[in-house]
């Protein structure tokens, strides 16, 4: 991927110490327009990072993962299709703050990620993260959720209202709701594996505000009893 032209790589120690010279700098240097920036963290092959770009042209969008044999299937295919508005950068997601400016982000999505049901610190809703992107993610922008997980879905939902953030949207079976559309339509590998085995996805989405203080909630949710693809047993 180093000959890739729409990929950035950074080691995580690097990365740590020092501010990339992207950073506040995204839409004049990397995309060239004045189009909103989105971020898929988590990105893993890119699918979603892709198939939005390809969908929604006046945006620009940004695939952010550290395992990068992963990410090259959807670096590859977003050049392979010449698609301009679409970048994607291996990192770790805790050195966010090195890449992306004081409200330089319009919207995060987070599809599919680990619940990580031990760690509440690892969850990437979890108020330890809020720190972070509510810094980078312009004041009302939104963070949107999409889960097979009904523990991280939960854990989620009770952080948005204990902290009491404004919900856009929610619903814990969306492909029976009225909220789904286009945007939402759009299915990963791993989400179709999960709809085929009777699986429910859940979807969140709120805005994002800068505060200095996040209160996160108790742990008392119930556990997912399964497996997930590509993780160790959940219970």
């Amino acid at each position: 991927m180093a000959e890739f032209k729409n990929v950035i790589q950074v080691s995580y120690e690097i990365a740590g110490q020092n501010d990339h010279e992207l950073k506040g700098a995204w839409n004049q240097n990397f995309f060239r327009n004045g189009n909103p920036v989105i971020l898929e963290l988590g990105c893993g092959k890119g699918e979603y990072t892709v198939e939005l770009a390809g969908r929604y042209p006046e945006n620009n969008y940004v695939g952010i993962d550290i395992k990068g044999a992963r990410m090259y299937k959807g670096a590859k295919t977003a050049l392979e299709r010449k698609l301009e508005n679409v970048g994607f950068l291996r990192t770790n997601i805790d050195n966010i703050s090195s890449f992306f400016g004081r409200g330089e982000v319009d919207e995060i999505w987070l599809t599919f990620p680990d619940p990580q049901m031990k760690k509440a610190r690892r969850r990437l809703t979890s108020t330890w993260y809020m720190r972070f992107y509510s810094d980078i993610v312009r004041p009302g922008g939104i963070l949107h959720l999409k889960t097979d997980s009904k523990f991280m879905f939960d854990y989620t939902l009770a952080m948005v209202k204990l902290n009491r953030l404004e919900i856009v949207s929610v619903t814990e079976n969306l492909y029976q709701s009225p909220l789904l559309n286009e945007l939402l339509s759009i299915k990963t590998f791993y989400e179709k594996q999960w709809i085929d085995r009777g699986i429910d996805i859940k979807y969140l989405a709120f805005r994002l505000e800068k505060r200095t203080e996040w209160l996160e909630p108790e742990d008392r949710f119930e556990k997912d009893s399964y497996r997930s693809f590509g993780r160790s047993a959940r219970e």
